[in-house]
């Protein structure tokens, strides 16, 4: 899949999820929470596009863990970075659900999509 589908699918993914759980649960404005949304995905996304990229030529077991690695470290990152970005409180687990439901959502939609998809 080449990097402008990807991030194009995650953002297309990712954004509604992270829009939804933040203005409903945590009641933070619509438009402060898409832009929150893009926001760490757009910190988030090339880093692990770029990392990934140096296992592609090894072993599939190396190459899963470090997709497992660098998905676990998205998720820390992207629930790290919408505490500032919303306002919600230091200890509000909102953060840490959302960005795995919507990690979840958007790597779901990468294996559905498949490899090939754009290129």
């Amino acid at each position: 899949m080449r990097y402008p589908v990807a991030l194009a699918l995650t953002l297309l993914t990712e954004v509604p999820v992270y829009t939804a759980a933040l203005q409903r649960v945590g009641r933070v404005r619509p438009g402060r929470a898409a832009a929150a949304a893009v926001l760490v995905n757009l910190v988030t996304h090339p880093l692990l596009w770029w990392a990934l990229r140096h296992w592609t030529d090894g072993p599939a077991a190396a190459y899963w863990t470090g997709f497992a690695l660098g998905e676990a470290a998205v998720c820390a990152v992207e629930a790290l970075l919408l505490r500032p970005l919303t306002g919600l409180r230091p200890r509000d687990p909102l953060p840490w659900v959302a960005a795995g439901t919507a990690n979840a959502a958007s790597l779901l939609a990468g294996l559905l999509a498949g490899p090939t998809a754009g290129g």
